[in-house]
């Protein structure tokens, strides 16, 4: 088939090598504009045009994909389908009504749940078991078209929104490459998504990540997971950022009334607020929380690098009963 490819961050290369390493005719690449970044402002390509650029493809940029003019270059193109990964622009319906066998969607979870631009991080910090990939046809509204195909996999323990993000890119290359000649064929049945099922999920931005400590340890264990790379779970100490960067749920409740190697003890009277360190060892923070212990293990204070605690304590001496807000 000849496919026109839209797409824009890391999360749809490996479906665009995918199409290329499968013998598909890429006609076009279609990405956001160049962005600016940095203080010098210098134009940044996307992953995507990247990659287009490398294999030498044409690429295209419409600041807006619905404009007359956009749509007209769209035609040129003459495509069979559209293929869109995480593109970032909304397709008109004369767009989606275009190609042949029209546009499909790889989506990075098990649709209906989770529609919308974060699924993979709301994975983590949901707790979920499995996640997964979807492969659907594309209509007016937000991930709401038939699915065509789709593969789960487990969402491990450890897994952090950078770690599940890679995977799932993987995943939906693969899935891709053994949709696309069913599609041709016509050997898929179209299947109408569960309204009734539907969960939305909104976009991620920075406040997400800041901690409060009034919840749950394991809700803020999730939490630093899930925003591991952006933005990131973060609190505040001394005045300062601090990134949490890696943390686990204490295996063991601590008694505010029991000193921990000797460095910190409670009054009974006294019962430790959320936020409060309540010991320190040579490579942990312990943190109460609105319900258990948070123990964290790699973090980064503003203006450092990203660091094991066990180096961290060595430039910043960190004491039981101070608080992190």
């Amino acid at each position: 088939m000849k496919i026109v490819f839209m797409g824009t961050p890391d999360f749809a290369v490996g479906a665009l090598e995918a199409l290329l390493q499968a013998g598909h005719e890429v006609s076009a690449v279609v990405t956001q504009p160049d962005k600016q970044k940095g203080r010098d402002r210098k134009l940044q390509f996307s992953p995507v045009k990247e990659c287009a650029l490398a294999h030498g493809l044409p690429v295209f940029q419409p600041e807006r994909i619905k404009a007359p003019e956009a749509v007209e270059e769209l035609k040129r193109f003459e495509a069979d389908i559209f293929v869109v990964a995480a593109f970032g622009q909304i397709l008109s319906k004369e767009i989606l009504e275009m190609p042949k066998y029209g546009c499909i969607n790889i989506h990075a979870s098990l649709l209906p749940k989770y529609r919308g631009a974060s699924p993979i991080q709301y994975a983590v910090l949901n707790g979920d078991d499995v996640t997964g990939v979807t492969i659907m046809q594309m209509d007016e509204g937000m991930d709401t078209g038939d699915i065509l195909t789709m593969k789960a996999i487990p969402v491990e323990k450890d897994d952090t929104g950078g770690s599940l993000f890679d995977k799932l890119s993987v995943l939906g290359a693969e899935l891709l490459i053994k949709t696309l000649p069913k599609i041709e064929s016509g050997d898929i049945i179209p299947v109408k998504q569960q309204e009734e099922d539907a969960v939305h999920v909104r976009m991620l931005n920075k406040d997400m990540g800041k901690i409060d400590w009034e919840k749950d340890a394991d809700v803020l264990e999730r939490l630093v997971r899930g925003m591991n790379p952006w933005p990131s779970a973060y609190c505040s100490l001394r005045g300062k950022s601090l990134k949490v960067w890696k943390a686990e749920v204490s295996g063991e409740e601590q008694k505010a009334e029991s000193a921990h190697n000797g460095l910190f003890k409670h009054t009974e009277e006294k019962k430790p607020e959320p936020g409060e360190v309540l010991s320190v060892t040579k490579d942990s923070i312990h943190v109460q929380t609105g319900k258990g212990v948070l123990v964290l293990k790699e973090v980064q204070l503003e203006g450092k690098r990203r660091m094991p605690v066990k180096d961290f304590l060595l430039g910043c001496q960190v004491k039981a009963g101070e608080v992190l807000e």
